[in-house]
């Protein structure tokens, strides 16, 4: 290796040093998804061929494919891609309770709600679009600087653990903005539902993805078993655990059920995660409906 090079790579690897963890592994996840720079695949503004269609009255004629149209017997117009850019709205429950894992084999859901909401801004930006991260102050909102301060920020929250408080839409927000909510969403419905219809009429589409661990879906816990509250919610000493097993999949579908009906009455996604599964999955699912949405 020439010394240019090995220059050049101490110089890279000095660089890599410096980002933060979450942001890495945030990398890592957005490059496995590969899905790059997406169009808004409709008609409009922009320097990216989207189709021909055949001339009507009401087309100006500078829009007119000559070369085209001389192939058939009709005229046809270009007609290009629109690439307005578009801005989302990105939130990361990092809550104490978010701070569950029920084993060292996964990640707590904050972590992994972090990676997914960090992969996502990531494909977003590198497709030349904005994100904002709610619940911290208004900062860069595209380019590398702008995932560098979020995952600054995010860090700082796992390690902070904030009340948990569903965030609302703010008046600095743009109109027809996207919005992205990542949690467990293990709060009452009522709290969902008033958070979510703040945004009506701000946003022009919103998402949710509900990050659980896999015990909290199946409770695979035997025997007599103290349960403790991470938000202060007091403790439950259950005698045979196994014995309201069936009750407890019956609240969560439950509560689940009652989710799906709130976003699909507001025009929302909502789409479930579970931290024992890898997390590009949900990554390309979440990003090929924003996509579709353009």
């Amino acid at each position: 290796m020439t010394s240019s090079a090995q220059v050049l790579q101490h110089n890279a690897e000095q660089a890599a040093s410096t980002l933060p963890p979450l942001l890495i592994n945030a990398n890592r996840v957005a490059a496995t998804v590969s899905l790059g720079s997406h169009g808004r695949r409709r008609a409009g503004p922009g320097d990216t061929f989207w189709q021909f269609r055949q001339y009507s009255q009401s087309d100006p004629a500078y829009m007119i494919d000559w070369r085209q149209s001389a192939k058939f017997d009709h005229v046809f117009v270009r007609e290009r891609e629109w690439d307005a850019s578009q801005t989302a709205a990105l939130w990361c429950d990092c809550s104490p309770s978010m701070a569950f894992r029920s084993s060292k084999k996964v990640p707590t859901k904050s972590e992994r709600a972090s990676v997914i909401g960090l992969a996502l801004a990531s494909l977003m930006i590198s497709g030349g679009e904005r994100v904002r991260l709610l619940g911290f102050e208004p900062s860069a909102s595209s380019g590398r600087l702008a995932l560098i301060q979020m995952a600054h920020n995010l860090e700082r929250a796992i390690t902070d653990q904030p009340a948990s408080t569903v965030p609302v839409a703010q008046a600095s927000l743009p109109r027809h903005i996207s919005v992205v909510l990542i949690s467990d969403f293990l709060f009452p419905i009522e709290e969902a539902e008033s958070a979510l219809s703040s945004f009506t009429g701000q946003a022009s589409s919103g998402h949710l993805l509900q990050i659980l661990d896999p015990a909290e879906e199946s409770l695979p816990y035997r025997g007599r078993i103290r349960f403790q509250g991470m938000e202060n919610e007091g403790s439950l000493l259950i005698e045979r655990t196994e014995d309201v097993r069936k009750d407890y999949i019956g609240k969560m579908a439950e509560h689940r059920a009652s989710l799906a009906a709130l976003t699909d009455r507001l025009g929302w996604s909502f789409s479930v995660h579970h931290t024992d599964k890898p997390p590009h999955t949900a990554l390309a699912a979440l990003h090929m409906r924003m996509a579709e949405e353009r």
